[in-house]
């Protein structure tokens, strides 16, 4: 009787844990499904979402730190048309986006639009210097007019700069170079960023995903219009995915990410590199790829992108892109960082560049469930180029522009506390359940057979 209540316990310790692991097992499934419809919940761009209070919000601190090189040798390209050596001077800090989206406005078609207001206040503790450094560097005025005005005029030009005695070059602030300056020549204020404070980019139209979450933050239109009208062609002038600071929740690693960024005026995509821990959370890293500004003979699709047969050598260039298009014909080229992923030619033509990947590279960090991007730097180099001469072959202005975020230790809490600690819970509960349902089973089992041999044996 004793033997026989044994091999029932054991049976029944058996049947108790194989119970416990299908439970372990179904919590799987159904654990996924709820994470998804919480995720998918929260995401969606409408009133009372965890993603409208962040999206419609400042969010993290983000600081654009910009980095001008000083020209060391004017007279001698001048005069000369010896090769530029300049140094890097920076970084020059400014706190932007940290005033709320404005005009937001939900549209039948489940798209929500807004007007994103643009500011700037400088940060003297995250800056090299103050804004009174000087510096030297192209005449942003002087270079620009020498495009703008057709060569058979250029006599008259050369009598106007004479007269308002302006020079290629020009010393100047570091505040008065970003945020504009009386220009003697133009007669008006001209800077790098000018017109900037109080002014706004969009409007923005962005789905919401209340529809399909798979679309949420991905761009509809901008300034009112479903694709560009500076590159002359569909592939160039589609608007592709979001803003970069979110993308659609359950990020596929194995698909690039894209964003469209109107600092440059078109979309770029970024590729999955590797996971990182940020802060305690799991976050997909991704990187802007070296065919962004291949040349079209190494990226065919960047045919589109190339506007000046003459400046690109035939369209084999890499490494910059002419956006004069969208600058009202001034001779602005955006490039990486010291030319990144340039030809040798724009690295040759400079003493005093030192392209570094880790260093100059465009990076996201985004959470995969939510698809938040949680840090990233935006980098770009500023170029406007003047030449040729009858002295100087090339020359140009460099502006190193570099757009950051990042996860602050408050927001990381809270994140890990709303999401990431609840997924890890779960994830114990399941494979605590399993394991120890398995566990219990095969120890009953293999215990009853081991009662149920010496049973045998003593019979």
């Amino acid at each position: 009787m004793g033997c026989c209540n044994r091999r029932c316990g054991l049976i029944a310790g058996a049947v108790l844990g194989a119970v416990v692991a299908i439970l372990g097992g179904i919590l799987i499934p159904v654990g996924n499904i709820v994470i998804e419809g919480t995720v998918e919940k929260e995401a969606v761009i409408e009133s009372g979402t965890t993603a409208y209070d962040n999206w419609v919000s400042t969010g993290a601190n983000v600081y654009r730190q910009l980095w001008i090189f000083d020209l060391k040798n004017p007279i001698e390209v001048l005069q000369y048309g010896a090769r530029p050596v300049v140094v890097e001077k920076g970084p020059y800090t400014y706190r932007i986006r940290y005033l709320p989206k404005e005009n937001i406005t939900f549209n039948p078609n489940n798209t929500v639009s807004f007007l994103l207001p643009q500011g700037a206040i400088f940060e003297p503790s995250m800056s090299v210097g103050s804004e009174e450094d000087n510096v030297t560097s192209l005449n942003l005025a002087v270079a620009g007019a020498y495009s703008l005005v057709p060569p058979l005029l250029h006599f008259v030009l050369e009598n106007r700069i004479k007269a308002s005695n302006s020079s290629l070059f020009q010393r100047r602030t570091v505040k008065e170079l970003l945020w504009g300056y009386t220009d003697p020549l133009l007669n008006g204020t001209i800077g790098v960023f000018s017109p900037y404070n109080g002014t706004y980019d969009g409007y923005y139209n962005v789905y919401n995903g209340k529809d399909d979450i798979s679309k949420v933050g991905i761009i509809d239109r901008w300034r009112g219009e479903e694709s560009l009208d500076f590159w002359d062609d569909k592939y160039c002038d589609m608007i592709n995915g979001t803003d970069a600071s979110s993308f659609p929740p359950f990020v596929d690693k194995k698909k690039p990410l894209y964003f469209f960024s109107s600092d440059i005026c078109r979309s770029v995509s970024a590729g999955y590199e590797k996971k990182l821990n940020l802060k305690g959370i799991e976050v997909y890293h991704y990187t802007l790829q070296p065919s962004t500004l291949a040349s079209p003979t190494v990226n065919p699709d960047n045919q589109c992108f190339c506007r000046d047969m003459k400046t690109t050598k035939n369209c084999t260039l890499a490494g910059v892109l002419d956006i004069s298009s969208c600058q009202d014909g001034r001779p602005i080229y955006i490039s990486l960082p010291h030319f990144l992923h340039g030809s040798p030619s724009l690295q040759d033509q400079v003493v005093g560049l030192n392209p570094n990947e880790e260093h100059h590279n465009t990076f996201l960090d985004v959470e995969p469930t939510t698809g938040f991007t949680l840090r990233f730097a935006k980098r770009i180099q500023v170029n406007m180029m003047y030449g040729p001469s009858k002295v100087i072959t090339y020359v140009a202005f460099h502006l190193l522009k570099c757009l950051t975020a990042t996860l602050d230790d408050e927001t990381a809490d809270m994140f890990k506390r709303e999401l990431t600690s609840r997924i890890q819970m779960l994830d114990i509960i399941q494979k605590t359940l399993l394991g120890v349902g398995v566990s219990v089973f095969c120890l009953c089992l293999i215990s009853y057979f081991v009662v149920w041999r010496g049973e045998g044996k003593l019979a």
